[in-house]
């Protein structure tokens, strides 16, 4: 059986006594994705800021790997890529790669230099990442995922931004992160994430867990 990275139980947010989420239950093993569906505001990205351990829970619990998730766990195991990406805009497309290894580690034989020529974005190590398109900078926040060693990817809308040549994109990058034994969450409009991979969704509006690829 594959490991579990992360479980919670009764997991529910709300804001000013408006629930936004929850409660419900969730995990997620190696090997496989979960895409989290639902209508805009049903609390998608607030979910995952949750399970990043960017906004505390209002109740329930999240195990990382079995333990009640602390700090260090969701440091070492969940990497989150939102809606802002987190790059440096005076620093260029190498140089932002360069930084988040220094932060957050990296993984055995990462090579920022192919990881961008993967996502498509050779010949633009030296420009600095303010001068990217939004397309351009998802390209490189992509890229940043598969060089640090955390093995579960939250996805905010991966998706947005991007052409279909992109889409395909992501879809390779989650197929081979989970066939090296990752997992990922995934938020989208779209019903992408489908390719050959082992994929469940989860309704927030009804927490109404399903199949969508065997």
């Amino acid at each position: 059986m594959s490991e579990r990275l992360l479980r919670a139980s009764g997991l529910g947010f709300l804001r000013n006594d408006l629930r936004i989420f929850g409660p419900l239950d969730l995990h997620v093993n190696r090997g496989e994705a979960l895409l989290i569906e639902g209508e805009n505001g049903a609390g998608k990205t607030t979910l995952l800021r949750v399970l990043a351990g960017l906004l505390a829970a209002s109740e329930g619990e999240i195990r990382i790997r079995n333990a009640v998730a602390d700090r260090h766990s969701v440091a070492s195991t969940v990497l989150l890529l939102g809606h802002l990406l987190g790059l440096k805009g005076e620093l260029t497309a190498l140089e932002n790669l360069h930084f988040a290894m220094g932060i957050f580690g990296h993984r055995a034989a990462a090579d920022p230099e192919r990881s961008l020529a993967a996502v498509g974005l050779a010949g633009f190590e030296d420009h600095p990442a303010r001068l990217l398109s939004a397309g351009q900078r998802k390209r490189l926040a992509l890229a940043r995922l598969g060089l640090l060693p955390a093995p579960l990817w939250l996805l905010d809308e991966p998706f947005a931004n991007l052409d279909l040549q992109g889409i395909a994109l992501v879809n390779t990058l989650l197929e081979q992160h989970l066939a090296d034994g990752g997992a990922a969450l995934i938020t989208s409009h779209g019903a992408y994430a489908t390719g050959a991979f082992q994929t469940r969704c989860l309704t927030l509006a009804s927490s109404h867990d399903c199949d969508l690829h065997d």
